[in-house]
C-alpha cells in the first residue's frame, strides 16, 4: 500500500518480475479491504498514508483473527519512533526507503517462507525478525508510503 503511485508501481514491477502476484492499495483503509478479500501471504505498509497510516493499519491487522498471523513489513522512511511504534503494533520487518529492489524481494520472500513454515512468531532476535535486529535493517530516509500485498505464484517457464 502506498499513496504514491510511482512507488506502488516500482514495488509491483519488482515483485512481479520475481514471480510474485501483487495487489496494491493507496491507503490503509483500502488496504484493510483488499487484505480481507485477497488474503495475501505478506503485506507491506508505508508509515505515512491518508485516512489510516501504516502503523494503525498494522495494529488493526494484528487485532483481527483473520489476519493476525499475516507477515507485515514496513517499507518507509523509518526513524526510531516509527520502528518502536511498528514493533508495538506487531510489524515483523522494516525496509527503509530508498531501497534496492533486491532487498525488497529478499525481505518479501523471507516473510513468505516464514509464514509457510509455521506462522508468525512474535518477539525480538534475528531468528524472528524482531527487536533490535529489525532496527538494524532500517536504512536511509525518504518520505513516502507503501503497502503492497504479495502472494507467491508459480509462473510458466519462458522459452
Amino acid at each position: 500500500m502506498d499513496d504514491n503511485k510511482v512507488i506502488r508501481q516500482l514495488i509491483r514491477v519488482n515483485l512481479e518480475l520475481e514471480g510474485l502476484e501483487v495487489v496494491t492499495a493507496a491507503d490503509g483503509a483500502e488496504c484493510l479491504d483488499v487484505v480481507h478479500q485477497v488474503r495475501p501471504d505478506v503485506v507491506t505498509l508505508d508509515v505515512v498514508m491518508p485516512r489510516l497510516d501504516g502503523i494503525r493499519t498494522a495494529a488493526r491487522l494484528r487485532a483481527d483473527p483473520r489476519t493476525r498471523d499475516t507477515p507485515l513489513a514496513i517499507v518507509s522512511a523509518c526513524g526510531h519512533h516509527e520502528v518502536e511504534a511498528g514493533l508495538e503494533a506487531g510489524v515483523d520487518a522494516f525496509l527503509a526507503k530508498p531501497f534496492e529492489p533486491a532487498e525488497l524481494v529478499r525481505l518479501v520472500r523471507q516473510l513468505v517462507e516464514r509464514a509457510r513454515g509455521g506462522g508468525r512468531q512474535y518477539g525480538g532476535g534475528p531468528d524472528t525478525g524482531g527487536g533490535a535486529h529489525m532496527e538494524e535493517q532500517v536504512k536511509g530516509q525518504v518520505k513516502g508510503q507503501t503497502v503492497e500485498q504479495a502472494k507467491e505464484v508459480d509462473l510458466p517457464a519462458v522459452p
